[in-house]
């Protein structure tokens, strides 16, 4: 059992340290292209949207990181207070960010900027992984979980946010 969490760990954490690092490759390689796509990509909405990206998948490959090391120590318990009162002041930053990016999105809208298909892609992709780490449970379900889910017709909280609901500040 502990060879299979340990695995389920391993690949969640490169997954999402993977993804942060071939998004930013990517945002770079167009930039380098000097294409008619680099105005869009570089408008102060559009980097802010991606840094949200980068900054709450960075955050969710952490996590898995300290999840991790603690099943490689044979401990399935929840990550320890102090830790866990990190990633609690994330979840808040992060949705003061959310609120500053609303704003922005709102602006676009008023203003109809042309970037706005850009930043609202890549904004509505950071809200959703910010709410598979810190709510609900989206995403990374094995084969016995998608019967379960279907079953039940639900999404669980994530294990994150069961983690933090039972934080004692």
């Amino acid at each position: 059992m502990r060879k299979n969490i340990e695995k389920k760990y391993y690949r969640l954490f490169t997954g999402e340290l993977s993804a942060t690092i071939v998004f930013a490759a990517i945002w770079i390689m167009f930039l380098m292209r000097k294409s008619e796509i680099n105005a869009f990509l570089t408008s102060y909405y559009s980097v802010y949207a991606f840094v949200l990206l980068e900054f709450v998948l960075l955050q969710g490959s952490l996590y898995w990181y300290f999840k991790l090391k603690q099943a490689r120590k044979n401990s399935f318990s929840k990550l320890p207070d102090s830790t866990l009162k990190v990633f609690n002041i994330c979840k808040k930053l992060n949705l003061l960010l959310f609120i500053i990016g609303s704003i922005l999105l709102i602006i676009q809208v008023v203003t109809l900027r042309t970037e706005m298909f850009w930043y609202t892609m890549i904004y509505i992709f950071a809200l959703v992984e910010y709410i598979n780490y810190f709510y609900i449970r989206l995403s990374y379900l094995s084969p016995e979980e998608m019967k379960e889910f279907r079953r039940l017709k639900g999404f669980k909280p994530s294990k994150l946010a069961k983690e933090l609901k039972n934080l004692k500040l």
